[in-house]
């Protein structure tokens, strides 16, 4: 852990004589050393300050702070004192910082500890938006102070070198998909009872892509994981219902759906090639499943009792969903692909309200109004 000790005379660091001492281990990227440690969480605001909002871009070493980033991380870090996990933090530092091993040959020489002037600068190169939801989370929970969280050490060779740092240190990164961060949570309950509908609902089950949120154009599998996340979500949103309750809704509401939809039984009879329904239909694609997952919700505040709902949901045989509907053109495709923005979700919405018979919301209207009157210019 780090500690503040006096300089010796033999190393003077600094004009204040004192310094930061954290243990760590040595290593060697091109030809430089770096360090590694393990710093206290309460130490992280203190050591590593960001103040270069104000400057251009071509003088900074890091990118602005989102701070519309801070409040999901600091809510993860809070809600899970015992369960989370923070990578490593990357930090250069601008001072005559020095190591000390335990020995002066063999692997001694790689254990040891740094010693850093407490008037050095800390430059984050990588995890600035960790440290400020650190900062903000130790005011809500001061016992997360005495957390560590690693920190890779390099010494600070100038604004080039840090600016090409954090060019490397994000030129590779990749945003795993949203149906595989869904397949891997455990917290949250509603990407459980997605994998649970695609693993063994009889409408779904085998159909379903679990790790990309993108299907090839030769892929047997009819939907995404992720695509049935949103669907599910759209679905179960705002009603008071417990996980059991929501899992067998959920269920017997795509069930009624898969009802309507007489393709995808046939690509699950393996009649139809899934490839082929996704080329000529719209009702596979995520775009739909989200609208479907919506005009759900609309039925489900009315009443949860399937003998309530299901009679409008069978209205939905009467949609055409083939995509050479001509009523699909600038609601749901665009240049003759399938746009999933807002403003075509909403229209796709609205379009399946209406011919279910369902009432538009006031919004609802106005979007459906102006889209008639671009459709009149």
């Amino acid at each position: 852990m780090g500690s503040r000790t006096s300089s010796k005379t033999k190393h003077p660091t600094t004009s204040t004589g004192f310094e930061y001492t954290f243990p760590a281990i040595r290593g060697i990227q091109a030809g430089r050393e770096f360090y590694v440690s393990m710093c206290p969480l309460r130490l992280i605001p203190k050591m590593f300050m960001f103040d270069e909002e104000g400057l251009p871009p071509e003088v900074r070493a890091q990118r602005v702070l989102n701070k519309g980033r801070l409040p999901a991380l600091t809510r993860y870090l809070l809600d899970n004192p015992g369960d989370y996990v923070f990578s490593a933090l990357t930090a250069s530092i601008d001072g005559d910082l020095r190591f000390s091993g335990v020995s002066d040959e063999g692997a001694g020489m790689r254990i040891g500890q740094i010693h850093i002037p407490m008037d050095a600068r800390f430059l984050i190169n990588d995890g600035q938006h960790r440290r400020a939801a650190i900062e903000v989370a130790l005011q809500e929970n001061p016992d997360l102070g005495d957390e560590t969280i690693a920190v890779v050490f390099f010494h600070d060779t100038g604004l080039a070198r840090c600016q090409q740092m954090f060019a490397d240190l994000n030129r590779h990164a990749v945003r795993p998909s949203r149906s595989i961060g869904v397949l891997y949570d455990h917290r949250d309950d509603l990407a459980q009872l997605t994998k649970l509908l695609a693993l063994k609902s009889p409408v779904f089950k085998g159909c379903v892509e679990m790790e990309q949120s993108t299907l090839s154009s030769r892929s047997r599998r009819l939907f995404t994981l992720s695509a049935i996340y949103s669907g599910t979500q759209a679905l179960l949103q705002g009603l008071e219902v417990n996980k059991t309750e929501a899992s067998d809704l959920a269920q017997a509401y795509w069930e009624a759906v898969d009802q309507t939809i007489p393709e995808w039984e046939l690509v699950r009879d393996r009649s139809l090639c899934a490839p082929d329904v996704r080329r000529d239909f719209l009702h596979s694609h995520s775009l739909a499943l989200h609208a479907l997952g919506r005009v759900g919700n609309s039925l489900l505040r009315e009443s949860t009792a399937p003998a309530r709902w299901q009679p409008t949901v069978s209205r939905l045989m009467d949609v055409d969903w083939g995509r050479s509907n001509a009523d699909w053109s600038g609601r749901a495709i665009l240049g003759g692909r399938v746009s999933k923005s807002h403003q075509n979700l909403a229209l796709t919405t609205n379009y399946l309200r209406l011919r279910l018979g369902l009432p538009l919301s006031p919004e609802e209207q106005q979007t459906e109004e102006a889209f008639s009157r671009r459709g009149d210019a």
